[in-house]
């Protein structure tokens, strides 16, 4: 299915909504990170649908196809590198494939996997979020006319931050060790990045070289889960 139904014609893109008539997928396991997307797209005309993990996008592909596909490169069931590769030789096509990550080296990774275009975390400004996903699109999808560059950042609703630390809180208390414990510190970086909390993003990619050289981790994930409980008991600014 197409991401319109029917003889509905698409909505023509305009320079103050240069997405319009655009449905775009958003593979994302943050609540913060998506928040800030979903703002995007709704200043930029574009309706939005959302999975928090691959078999969740799966599902949703096989129901509609979206225009685009942003895929965040580190989800809890695997990477979204695999999602990449398979969407770039789908038949149909989705029109606009995107990676998105904080991680070094990810660009490479996701353009090499079969992706259109990258989306680099945080994703905060509006004007980078338009200009990437309009470089990926043929002409017909443009905007006519000159356009102005909305040089502004998004501000993510921080109760959704605060649902990211409860996430990662129930996981802590679930798994003392194990490659769980990878997938927490990738997520808690990206998140706190995303945030500008450079104090917890600081001790979660210390957690993740820790567990790549095998080191003992007790004390680290003390510390990491007070940090959590600290922002969940809105004791340190967000």
């Amino acid at each position: 299915m197409d991401d319109l139904p029917g003889l509905t014609p698409i909505p023509c893109p305009t320079s103050a909504r240069p997405l319009l008539g655009m449905t775009i997928l958003v593979v994302e396991d943050s609540l913060y990170a998506c928040d800030a997307m979903r703002l995007m797209c709704l200043h930029s005309g574009a309706r939005i649908r959302r999975a928090d993990c691959l078999r969740s996008a799966r599902r949703h592909l096989q129901v509609y196809r979206p225009t685009a596909v942003i895929v965040d490169l580190g989800l809890p069931d695997g990477s979204g590198l695999d999602l990449i590769a398979e969407l770039a030789v789908a038949e149909p096509r989705v029109t606009s494939i995107l990676g998105a990550s904080g991680t070094e080296g990810a660009e490479a990774a996701a353009l090499a996997a079969g992706a259109d275009g990258f989306l680099a975390k945080p994703l905060i400004n509006l004007g980078v979020f338009q200009q990437t996903i309009l470089a990926t699109l043929p002409n017909d999808r443009q905007p006519a006319g000159p356009r102005l560059l909305r040089n502004e950042d998004v501000r993510p609703d921080p109760m959704a931050y605060r649902d990211d630390m409860v996430h990662v809180s129930n996981l802590l208390d679930e798994h003392s060790e194990g490659p769980v414990l990878d997938y927490v510190a990738q997520f808690l970086g990206g998140v706190a990045r995303s945030a500008d909390d450079g104090q917890l993003a600081q001790a979660a990619d210390a957690l993740g070289a820790q567990r790549r050289g095998g080191k003992a981790l007790n004390s680290r994930l003390a510390e990491i889960a007070g940090m959590v409980q600290e922002r969940l008991g809105n004791r340190a600014a967000m």
